[in-house]
Parts: structure tokens; sequence; C-alpha cells
């Protein structure tokens, strides 16, 4: 048994896992323009996102000074973060989640692609989280779709 959404009254199935292999999915997303970013890890720590940040900007265009709203995980927040010059980082508030337009972007891929499956071994955890990053988001409708939000809008 798991739990669902699912209308009062009704039992539908659905798939768990009960192993634990996590992959974790990085990435930055621009609503304006649709382009994304991402590496797919077997674990985040700051060296980790060190290297996502020196590939995130070596795919900024020479002119294009990006900013990236930032929740306050420890490693977000780490001494050793090396942040390039053509990126700018933006906390958010504690406890504000909503306010990251990236955050619909995971929603979307976790009940569409990444939930309510079982996955054989680790190889093919990380196979769904690649092919689910390339079907979603190297589409640039989907990620002005998904990511856009009313308050950050360019003026």
């Amino acid at each position: 048994m798991t739990r669902v959404w699912a209308p009062k009254g009704s039992r539908p199935r659905a798939v768990r896992q009960t192993q634990y292999q996590y992959v974790d999915v990085i990435g930055a997303a621009c609503p304006a323009t649709g382009q994304a970013e991402a590496i797919v890890a077997p674990y985040l720590d700051t060296a980790m996102l060190n290297r996502f940040l020196e590939q995130f900007s070596q795919a900024l265009p020479p002119e294009v000074q990006a900013v990236l709203v930032w929740d306050r995980a420890g490693y977000h927040r780490a001494h050793q973060l090396q942040v390039p010059d053509n990126i700018a980082l933006m906390e958010l508030p504690p406890y504000a989640p909503e306010l990251n337009p990236i955050e619909n972007l995971w929603h979307y891929l976790k009940s569409h692609h990444w939930s309510n499956r079982a996955y054989d071994d680790y190889d093919a955890l990380l196979e769904a989280a690649s092919d689910a990053w390339c079907k979603v988001c190297l589409a640039p409708q989907n990620i002005r779709s998904l990511c856009a939000t009313p308050y950050a809008v360019n003026s």
C-alpha cells in the first residue's frame, strides 16, 4: 500500500518501491527563453554544486548575467561554494519554496515521470532521471510554461 491522490472512496493502485537508492537532479531554467541546464548526480554536495555552477556558467552566452533563485539547503550556503562571475544568487526566504519557479518543473517531473514506478537498479533510476529531463526540459515551450511566474517578469 502507498498513498496517492484519488477521489474519496476509491482505492487506486500504485507502485511503491521499498528499496532506497537516490539520484539527484540539479538544474536551472529560464522562463523567458525556455532554456534549461542540469546535471544528474548520485548525490548532492558542495563539490557537485560547484561542478553544476561551472557547467551552467559555460552554457551561458558571453553577454548574459544569470540569476539563480536559491533555497537555503546547506550545500547552497557552504563557504566552499564557487559562484562564477556571470551568475548571481538570490536567496529565498525560509519556508518559501513556492517562490522558486523551478519547483513547478520538479513537481511536473515527479508526477509525470518519476513517481509510482519501480526501478530494477540504480542504472535504471539514472536512465529514468536523464530521459525525463531530456523529454521535458529540452523543449523550450515546456520550460516557459512550467516555470512561468508573474513576479519574475523582465521589465
